[in-house]
């Protein structure tokens, strides 16, 4: 009788630990992975803008003028606009947009990014890029609407007289599911583009993305191109993958994958700081939580995990923007994230740098 009661109760106990396992859904299982890395630091944000959820802000991106004139622009995905901040003080300016597909209007604007005077949007649902002049706000083309399906986040640098663009397309079955590994190869497309005389000139390069392995990317919004190093840094959401793939500028899969350990969320916006005299800097990047929202920080050389922080308020980020740029009270630039939706916020490069002894700037 005695064996038969302790087999019993052996086997109740597998049982219930069984029952009781975590799964990948599972809040317990998020809240044991968090003693993996080291508790962040909340910084007080310097400023927040003016908090509207209706325009459902996504992704921000800088301008600054030759003038004095310092601009954080930001798309509003259910407004169809761009708005337009003082950079300093949060302060909302202007906007640009209205609903539609002709030239300078757009539907739900999503990626944004800025090179010389140009501000470069991705538009999802018009399957687009359109580039517009700064700072007259003149629509000058746009492009990828043979290509692109569902076209998100962007990422552009100037090479041999041209700009090269990537752009994400996270295109889903009819039943708006990711697609099997096979039909994935297309992931993200590579574009070069000039402006001559307020024209736009575009060719579509390639569309690359692993089908089979490691680097498959299955839902992508956020990269990064970093050519000194012959980085495409991009983002994979999907729940069961969670990391950062690196490509190469010719789209081949490096082999080099940032975690999941560092992303307990989702990997969002992806940003860098960098020095070009010596090539050194750091990689940021957003692990996206509605509770506990963490900005990643990596050594942009060896790619090495330096540490995290956050903002005392700001949740639930999607894209995020950065300038080394010294303007108004921000002596050594600032960091600007998305919150929640609604507003962006702006935390001052000093109190990063101070809170994980990073440099204050290049010198």
């Amino acid at each position: 009788m005695y064996r038969i009661g302790l087999l019993t109760t052996i086997l109740f106990l597998l049982f219930t630990a069984c029952q009781n396992k975590p799964t990948n859904n599972d809040q317990s299982q998020i809240s044991q992975s968090k003693s993996v890395l080291p508790e962040v630091a909340a910084i007080k944000e310097a400023y927040t803008t003016l908090r509207d959820e209706s325009d459902n802000v996504d992704s921000p991106a800088l301008w600054h003028s030759t003038d004095g004139q310092n601009w954080l622009l930001a798309t509003a995905k259910e407004g169809n606009v761009v708005i337009v901040y003082n950079a300093a003080t949060g302060e909302k300016i202007n906007q640009f947009g209205q609903t539609g597909s002709a030239l300078g209007e757009l539907s739900r604007p999503n990626g944004i990014t800025v090179i010389d005077n140009y501000a470069v949007i991705v538009e999802r649902d018009n399957h687009r890029i359109q580039v517009v002049s700064l700072p007259d706000f003149e629509p000058l083309g746009t492009f990828g609407e043979a290509v692109l399906r569902l076209p998100y986040g962007i990422t552009i640098d100037q090479f041999e007289g041209k700009y090269h663009l990537y752009v994400t397309d996270n295109y889903e079955t009819p039943e708006e599911e990711t697609p099997p590994a096979d039909s994935l190869g297309q992931r993200v497309h590579h574009f070069v583009f000039t402006v001559e005389n307020n024209q736009v000139a575009a060719e579509h390069v390639k569309a690359f993305g692993e089908t089979s392995g490691e680097g498959v990317l299955y839902k992508v919004e956020s990269l990064l191109i970093d050519r000194t190093f012959n980085r495409l840094l991009i983002a994979d959401e999907h729940e069961e993958h969670r990391n950062v793939k690196i490509y190469d500028v010719e789209g081949n899969f490096t082999g080099q994958i940032i975690p999941h350990n560092y992303f307990l969320y989702e990997p969002e916006g992806i940003v860098v700081w960098e020095c070009k005299g010596d090539s050194s800097g750091y990689y940021l990047m957003v692990d996206q939580g509605k509770i506990n929202n963490t900005f990643q920080v990596f050594d942009r050389k060896t790619l090495e995990y330096i540490g995290g922080f956050g903002g005392e308020i700001t949740r639930n980020t999607d894209g995020i923007a950065i300038t080394q740029k010294a303007f108004g009270d921000f002596k050594y630039g600032a960091f600007y994230p998305v919150h929640n939706d609604g507003s962006l916020a702006a935390i001052a490069w000093e109190d990063i740098a101070k809170i994980l002894d990073l440099r204050y700037d290049c010198n």
